[in-house]
């Protein structure tokens, strides 16, 4: 039978877990709600302090959150890669730690002077694991003065740490899903743009290419005609500069549409396309080397779209590098990814800061980001000034004959 205490304690936990429910599943920003969230967690507990820390993107390192008063200035500030600290170690092993006291005492436990370690005695560290059994980050209390957390107030943490953790992923999910739709929205209008500018182009080396060809060789046959009869060497030499102009124009024709959709792409594949891309785009002032090592062929949207992040690799290589030596690697990695590298020995640049300068203006960047999100993969790029450019692009390969990677 539970004493008026333990009543009292289960009716206030339930009515802060009414609460959560409420915080959790509103409208409010993400950030918003993880606060409030840990506000509500100590109101429950009793506890001094609430740190909840988050798992990266990339399931690498722990991110500070959302924290109680006095400590929210440290949230995005503190990281801990998985197993370091007793957070980290929570996160790794998925199990809940109490420790009562001597904080400094357990090997697992890591001083972080940004979160006032030496002020708190007792802690308890739970894991954010959702309904799917995805893990998300942990919750950190902790407590002044010593106390030793029963078995039911770990329990109610780990509650709530399972709604936080659903709330988390629910909002995750639809966070992805506003900029994939932003990003779509982008890759629309640039395309339509795209188009049009392409159609301008091709428009242009028609008329400044193919069409004065014709118009040449119309005349020079009117020339050879009416030498016919006359002076027939004047003739061949007519029909000679005419045959000229007709491989002339040939290959500008074959120029305009290799551009629009090449044709080694469909014929041979992905990395006989990327060889002839790299000579087309870098000429023989710039060395090439191409490596591959592609298990099975890629499916058809995927080597497009491998090729257009190359293409604008490539480009930017040509025209902003000075890069003596490029390197493009293409593999397929033991995850289910397929890895496209593009490497050069060129001048680099600040990537941070020249997205700063011209957010708006990085159009070639911009087009691999865009490209690399419509096939839910990870564009990673690296520079500095005088050490290069690294380009890495990581897609998932999903067959739909196979129903996964």
């Amino acid at each position: 039978m539970l004493t008026t205490d333990a009543l009292e304690q289960a009716q206030l936990e339930n009515r802060v877990l009414s609460r959560i429910i409420e915080v959790l599943f509103s409208d409010g920003d993400l950030e918003e709600v993880l606060v409030a969230t840990t506000d509500l967690i100590l109101e429950a507990t009793g506890a001094d302090v609430c740190f909840l820390h988050r798992l990266d993107d990339r399931r690498e390192k722990l991110v500070l959150s959302a924290a109680s008063e006095p400590y929210r200035d440290a949230v995005g500030k503190v990281q801990l890669k998985l197993g370091e600290g007793v957070a980290g170690w929570v996160a790794q092993n998925r199990k809940s730690v109490v420790i009562p006291d001597n904080k400094f005492g357990d090997p697992r436990y890591k001083y972080i002077p940004e979160l006032g370690g030496a002020r708190y005695r007792s802690m308890v560290s739970v894991p954010l694991i959702s309904p799917v059994g995805s893990l998300v980050g942990v919750v950190n209390i902790h407590t002044e003065q010593e106390r030793d957390f029963q078995d039911r107030e770990v329990a109610f943490l780990e509650h709530v740490g399972s709604m936080v953790a659903a709330a988390v992923e629910h909002a995750t999910l639809f966070q992805e899903l506003a900029i994939k739709e932003q990003a779509c929205q982008r890759v629309v209008e640039r395309t339509v743009e795209a188009q049009e500018d392409e159609r301008r182009r091709v428009a242009t080396e028609i008329h400044d290419g193919v069409t004065q060809h014709l118009i040449s060789i119309y005349y020079r046959l009117n020339a050879c005609e009416s030498q016919l009869d006359r002076d027939t060497g004047r003739a061949r030499e007519e029909l000679a500069v005419a045959r000229e102009l007709i491989d002339a124009a040939l290959d500008e024709a074959r120029s305009a549409i290799y551009d629009l959709r090449p044709s080694t792409l469909d014929d041979l594949g992905l990395v006989p396309a990327l060889e002839q891309l790299a000579s087309r785009t870098l000429g023989s002032e710039i060395s090439v080397a191409i490596a591959a090592d592609l298990h099975e062929p890629l499916p058809g949207h995927l080597e497009t779209a491998l090729y257009r992040i190359a293409q604008e690799a490539l480009n930017n290589v040509r025209k902003h590098s000075e890069a003596g030596r490029v390197e493009v690697t293409v593999e397929t990695e033991d995850d289910g990814f397929v890895l496209l590298r593009v490497i050069d020995d060129g001048r680099g640049f600040d990537l941070e800061g020249y997205r700063r300068a011209r957010p708006d203006a990085s159009f070639g960047l911009m087009g691999m980001s865009e490209r690399v999100d419509l096939v839910a993969g990870e564009l990673r790029i690296e520079s500095a000034v005088g050490k290069g450019t690294r380009i890495e692009v990581h897609v998932p390969v999903v067959r739909p004959d196979r129903g996964g990677a």
